[in-house]
C-alpha cells in the first residue's frame, strides 16, 4: 500500500504541478521568442525556479502584496496573473497588463496584489515593506511578500527594512531566492556568510529550506505567513534553488567564457523541482500518468493561446507615455 508524505488532496497537488508547469512552459516560449527577436529588450527566466514562488503564492490571496525581480514571471504567474496579459505585455502589447509599457521587467497587476518586478536590484525589500506597513494600518491581515535573490541580499536595504520590519512589528516575509549567482558572479566570491543569519542581530525570525522542494517551501511559507497574520512580526527565509538558465537569454553574444561547468548545471538539472514533484505525485498514487499528460497538454493550449493573443495584439499609441497606466 502506498503511503502518502503530505496531507494534500489529490486535487492540492495536481494544483501545485499545473501552477509549476504552467510558469515553465511558459517562459520556456519566451525564451524561443526572445531569441527569434519577436520580443523587445532583455529576458531573465525563473526556469528552475518555480517552486518557491508556488510554494508562496498558492497561500495568498488577491489582498496581498508582492513584490519581484527583474526575474518576476514566475511570481506574477504564481499569483494568478493571467498567462494572455503577460505575454501581451512582454511582447510591448497594448493588451497588456501594463498596456505594454512595462516589458519584461516590470510585470505588475495592483487587482492580484502584485505590486510589480523591478529591475533595479533590492528595490522590491522596500516596497513591500512599505506595503506591510499599510497592510498593518488596515488591519484587513494581509502580508507582504518580498522576492530577492541572493545579490539583493547584499544591498543595504536589506539591513534597513529588516531594521524598520521588527521595530514596527510588520507583517512582511522576505524571501530570499538563492540561486547561487549574482548576474555572473558565483554567490561564494560575493556574499559573506549565510544569508539567513543577517537576521539574527535585528530577532527577526529567520529559516532555510529547500527551495526545490515545493512541499518543503509550502511548509515553511506557511508558518511565516502565519507568523505575519497573527502580528508576530517579520521572517527572513532564504529558499536555495538554482536558476537553470543563464542571468539574461542573450548572456551568449556578449560573454566570452562559461562561468559555470556544464556538470553543475547537470547535477542541478537532476534536482529540478518539476519532475521531482511529478515522481512524487505519481509515487504517492496521487494522480496518474494521464492526469500528467493531460496538464501537459492543457498548459501547451494555454501558451499558444496566449502566444496568439500576443501577436493579435495592437501596439500601445505612443500618446499614452507617461500617463498612470498602473491604474488606467
Amino acid at each position: 500500500m502506498t503511503t502518502r508524505d503530505t496531507n494534500f488532496s489529490n486535487e492540492q497537488m495536481l494544483g501545485f504541478y499545473r501552477d509549476m508547469l504552467r510558469i515553465r512552459r511558459v517562459e520556456e516560449q519566451i525564451g524561443k521568442d526572445a531569441k527569434a527577436g519577436n520580443i523587445p529588450g532583455a529576458v531573465h527566466l525563473y526556469i528552475g525556479q518555480e517552486a518557491v514562488g508556488v510554494g508562496f503564492c498558492s497561500q495568498l490571496g488577491d489582498d496581498d502584496w508582492i513584490a519581484s525581480t527583474h526575474r518576476g514571471h514566475g511570481h506574477y504567474l504564481a499569483k494568478g496573473g493571467d498567462s494572455k496579459l503577460l505575454m501581451a505585455e512582454i511582447y510591448g502589447r497594448e493588451t497588456g497588463m501594463c498596456k505594454g509599457h512595462g516589458g519584461s521587467m516590470h510585470v505588475a497587476d495592483f487587482s492580484k496584489g502584485i505590486i510589480g518586478a523591478n529591475g533595479i536590484v533590492g528595490a522590491g525589500i522596500s516596497i513591500t515593506t512599505g506595503a506591510a506597513w499599510a497592510a498593518q494600518l488596515d488591519g484587513k491581515g494581509a502580508v507582504g511578500v518580498a522576492f530577492f535573490g541572493d545579490g539583493a541580499a547584499n544591498q543595504g536595504v536589506l539591513c534597513e527594512a529588516l531594521n524598520a520590519a521588527v521595530l514596527w512589528n510588520l507583517p512582511v516575509i522576505f524571501v530570499c531566492e538563492n540561486n547561487g549567482f549574482s548576474e555572473f558572479s558565483p554567490s561564494s566570491t560575493v556574499t559573506a556568510g549565510a544569508i539567513v543569519d543577517r537576521a539574527k542581530p535585528y530577532g527577526a525570525a529567520n529559516e532555510a529550506v529547500d527551495g526545490n522542494d515545493l512541499i518543503a517551501v509550502h511548509q515553511c511559507a506557511a508558518r511565516a505567513i502565519k507568523r505575519a497574520r497573527d502580528g508576530d512580526g517579520p521572517t527572513l527565509i532564504e529558499a536555495r534553488t538554482y536558476r537553470q538558465r543563464g542571468h539574461v537569454e542573450a548572456e551568449a553574444s556578449f560573454l566570452g567564457a562559461k562561468y559555470r561547468s556544464d556538470e553543475e548545471v547537470a547535477a542541478w538539472m537532476e534536482r529540478d523541482p518539476i519532475p521531482a514533484f511529478a515522481k512524487r505525485i505519481l509515487d504517492a498514487e496521487q494522480g496518474t500518468q494521464a492526469d500528467i499528460d493531460r496538464i501537459e497538454a492543457e498548459i501547451m493550449a494555454e501558451v499558444a493561446e496566449a502566444v496568439a493573443f500576443a501577436e493579435a495584439s495592437p501596439f500601445p499609441d505612443p500618446a499614452d507615455q507617461g500617463t498612470n497606466l498602473m491604474f488606467a
